[in-house]
Order: C-alpha cells, then sequence, then structure tokens
C-alpha cells in the first residue's frame, strides 16, 4: 500500500498577508465620507495639543485694532475686545475637545460599568440599574449638567477641580446611553456556551464580564463613544456660553467666544459665524466618523454592503 507524501507548499502557494495600510486603504475607498471626517478628527486633536505652537499670540493678549473683518494681517479677524479671533479659535480647541474627550471617557467608564452589571447579573441588579437610568433619562441633559454645576462647581475660571466637575457634568448625561447599548449587547452574549464553559471552570462573575464579555462588546462601546465625543463639544460649548464652563481670558472655548461676542453680532458676523463654524466642524466631524465605524465595525452592516 502506497503511502502519499504530502507536497510541499511554495511561496507562491501562500497568500500573502493584508497588509493594515492595505485595509485603512480598502475601508478608506469604500467610507471616503468617514475617512475625510476621521482625518479632520486628527487633525482638530493635533491642532488642540499643539495650540500654543501654532497660535501666533496669547490668547489674552489685547492691543489689535477692534472688529476687524477677516484680512491677510488677521485670517479671522478680530473682537469686541481687541482680540485676535485665529489665536483664540486654536487656543480654544484645547477646552473644547479636552472637555469632549474627558467627559466621553467618563461616561463610557460609568456606563460600561453599569450595562456589564446589568447585562450579566439580570434579575435584581439589572431592575435598579435600569431605573437610576430612566430616571437619568427624565431630565433634559442641558438642564441636568446645569443643576450639577450649580450645586458642585464652586470654581471660578480654569481649574482641575472645575475641568473634572464638567467633564463629569457631561459624562453622567453620557451614560444611560452607553449603559443601555452595552447592556443589550451583554443580554445577547450571556446564555452564550463560551459564557457557560468559563462558569464551569469556576471563573468567577468579575473576571468572566471584564476577561470574556467586555472584548466581544467593545465595537459598539467604540462607536457610541466616537459618536457621543460630538455631542460632548456641543454641549460644553452650551455650558459656556451660559457661563457655567471652565474658560476664562487666557484659556477661552468657541462656546465662551460666542457669549463674549453676542452683543456685537449684527455688526460684526465673523464673531457669531467662525466660533460657530468651529464648533460645528468638529461634531459633524465626530458624528460622520462614528457612524463610518459603526458600518465598519458592524458585521451585520458589513455583509449587507
Amino acid at each position: 500500500m502506497a503511502i502519499a507524501t504530502a507536497s510541499k507548499l511554495t511561496y507562491d502557494d501562500l497568500r500573502p498577508r493584508t497588509s493594515r495600510w492595505l485595509s485603512l486603504r480598502r475601508v478608506a475607498c469604500k467610507k471616503p465620507v468617514g475617512a475625510a471626517a476621521g482625518l479632520i478628527c486628527v487633525l482638530l486633536v493635533l491642532v488642540a495639543v499643539l495650540a500654543d505652537v501654532i497660535a501666533p499670540h496669547a490668547a489674552d493678549k489685547t492691543g489689535f485694532p477692534r472688529l476687524i473683518s477677516p484680512s491677510f494681517s488677521y485670517p479671522l479677524g478680530t473682537d469686541n475686545l481687541f482680540r485676535d479671533m485665529f489665536s483664540r479659535i486654536i487656543i480654544g480647541s484645547r477646552i473644547s475637545l479636552g472637555i469632549g474627550f474627558g467627559s466621553v471617557l467618563l461616561g463610557t467608564v460609568f456606563g460600561t460599568v453599569l450595562g456589564l452589571v446589568s447585562g450579566y447579573f439580570r434579575g435584581w441588579p439589572d431592575m435598579i440599574i435600569s431605573r437610576v437610568i430612566d430616571v437619568l433619562l427624565g431630565f433634559p441633559p442641558l438642564v441636568f449638567a446645569i443643576f450639577f454645576l450649580s450645586i458642585f462647581n464652586t470654581d471660578k475660571g480654569y481649574t482641575l477641580r472645575a475641568f473634572f466637575l464638567v467633564s463629569m457634568a457631561i459624562g453622567i448625561i453620557i451614560t444611560p446611553t452607553t449603559a443601555r447599548i452595552v447592556r443589550a449587547s451583554a443580554l445577547s452574549i450571556r446564555n452564550l456556551q463560551y459564557i457557560e464553559a468559563a462558569e464551569s471552570i469556576g471563573n468567577d462573575s468579575a473576571r468572566i464580564m471584564f476577561r470574556h464579555v467586555l472584548p466581544n462588546v467593545m465595537a459598539p462601546i467604540i462607536v457610541i463613544a466616537s459618536i457621543q465625543i460630538g455631542n460632548a463639544i456641543l454641549a460644553e460649548a452650551a455650558l459656556s456660553f451660559l457661563s457655567l464652563g471652565i474658560a476664562d481670558a487666557s484659556h477661552p472655548s468657541w462656546g465662551k467666544m460666542l457669549q463674549d461676542t453676542r452683543s456685537v453680532w449684527e455688526s460684526a458676523w465673523w464673531t457669531a459665524i467662525i466660533p460657530g463654524a468651529a464648533i460645528s466642524v468638529a461634531v459633524l466631524s465626530f458624528n460622520l466618523f462614528g457612524d463610518a465605524l459603526r458600518d465598519v465595525l458592524d458585521p451585520r452592516l458589513r455583509q449587507s454592503s
């Protein structure tokens, strides 16, 4: 009886592994709008990180001509307090984006933990957490943030404590949406076989939640976090416009710039258009990037496309 021998594989028989750059290029070709939005998001983050290098002047520097429209000397004009708006837009991105990312980080962590506990244990933990989420959703988000800051934020101006409290206020109103999405995902995989196998070999609940359940719900968490960044930036702008933010003369934010110039909007259109455009571009970019991430990371949407 002849023994069949396996033929050796040659290099041509091996399928080359797709590189990460090729995968990114393929995704960018399929989602050009999302890719462009992601590039703008990266540019906004770089501008915020390098604000001191890019900005030609300090944010609180005065002495410029008052209410000069955009020109070659002043690309974005000057405001009613003799300040250069280009420098203030660049430096103001730090607070707007910083609180946006900080609040989403807090809200995502809180919502993920609550959603995992609710979806994994079910029963009375699920009932209590669901009722708390319902209470939070019963308040208009901006009204709840104003209520929270009016009680706890006693600092005036740019301080670390005020930064944390504003991020916390916005993070709390982000938490319910994240918690519900994570709970739904955790419920869908709670009774799968690999979860039962992990329980049968003696793993405790915390290990199962964070070692086995959490990695399988990361895709919706990443998607909702990327979308919520735009909402957080918009919420921070609204709070700063109402003088409840942390911005001051040397640390401006886009919402505070609108609040400072609201009395001259009719005579100086750029004082309203330029900060509003910065907020709109940031919010729209993160929302479009989040939508593209959802289409890429959701297997059902990927198969239907």
